[in-house]
């Protein structure tokens, strides 16, 4: 299992899981969804205490990720198979992304 917190504006949003036994989970974290004026991470996923529960990356996560020869260039430089697309995720959308959404790496 690997899973990252989501920040929005560098404020936390929620987690973001990948689980072993395939699929994925997307929770909002309780203090955010408390404050009541924060935006949702996506418009397709509407503020909620449910997890959000996919068996593919989340489309909005997806559309955060390099395509083409970008991806090859980054996949090889940061010696991920291309085809991970949550290991580019936790490796490239933690700084320089397009957006207000950045994603942390959770250190187990």
């Amino acid at each position: 299992m690997r899973n990252c917190e989501v920040y929005i504006h560098g404020i936390k949003a929620g987690e973001l899981t990948e689980l072993d036994s395939g699929g994925y989970v997307f929770s909002y974290d309780k203090t955010y969804l408390m404050d009541g004026t924060r935006p949702p991470v996506s418009l397709t996923m509407p503020l909620r205490d449910e997890p959000y529960r996919s068996d593919h990356l989340f489309p909005f996560f997806f559309n955060m990720l390099s395509e083409g020869e970008n991806r090859k260039i980054q996949a090889q430089y940061l010696h991920i198979a291309p085809e991970d697309d949550f290991g580019i995720l936790l490796a490239t959308a933690g700084t320089d992304t397009i957006g207000a959404v950045t994603v942390k790496p959770i250190k187990s």
